[in-house]
């Protein structure tokens, strides 16, 4: 499980933890663990040199920019985040159409009219509303297609970083993008090339 680490000089993702990655877990928000979990994990990754901890970082932010099926997805979630856009502005139009049509016309309506007039609009601003949630909330739309189109991708990239670890021996492997408080790390530690080499992807 991807876990958040922090002491007075590091801040960031742990991917590897001499477990498998459960990328169901991971997101572009920061995990929050319980306060005495992260000091002992803390504590664990600078313990004494008698027991040193081997371990590398990695730039996920990178790794995926050089793989083409990932910026493909992104290309088709940009396109399909447009159209629930314009579906949107669209039907907001519609309802500011509808509420300059009644400003017009209600010196002509009677009191009941201008009531079911107003309740017309009312609704179709509601279901404004609701469809900007079902295609722009949390569980809606664009986020079930940003699951279906990247969620493999990760979990391709968490594989090749598990079996990487596993095969060097590894015991932390920390992701560089997750945290801007990562104040200095050797290219040496970087082994982002690794791990697209391993994916079939050559440094250019």
């Amino acid at each position: 499980m991807p876990i958040s680490v922090k002491n007075d000089k590091f801040v960031g993702h742990i991917f590897y933890l001499g477990t498998s990655i459960d990328s169901n877990t991971y997101t572009n928000d920061t995990i929050i663990m319980k306060k005495g979990f992260l000091i002992l994990a803390a504590l664990f990754m600078i313990s004494s040199a008698s027991y040193a901890q081997k371990f590398c970082y990695v730039d996920m932010e990178y790794i995926l920019g050089k793989l083409s099926s990932y910026t493909d997805a992104q290309k088709e979630l940009n396109k399909v985040s447009e159209g629930y856009q314009k579906e949107i502005e669209a039907k907001r139009k519609a309802v500011d159409d509808m509420f300059k049509q009644y400003q017009s016309e209600q010196v002509l309506m009677t009191d009941q009219m201008k009531q079911q007039k107003m309740k017309e609009i009312e609704t179709a601003e509601r279901e404004v509303k609701d469809l900007q949630k079902k295609r722009f909330g949390p569980d809606g739309d664009l986020f079930q297609k940003r699951k279906e189109l990247i969620k493999p991708i990760q979990d391709k990239v968490y594989d090749e970083i598990t079996k990487y670890a596993q095969a060097k021996n590894y015991e932390f492997i920390f992701d560089k993008s997750s945290g801007p408080s990562l104040l200095y790390a050797s290219e040496k530690l970087n082994k982002s090339d690794d791990i697209l080499f391993n994916m079939g992807v050559q440094k250019k």
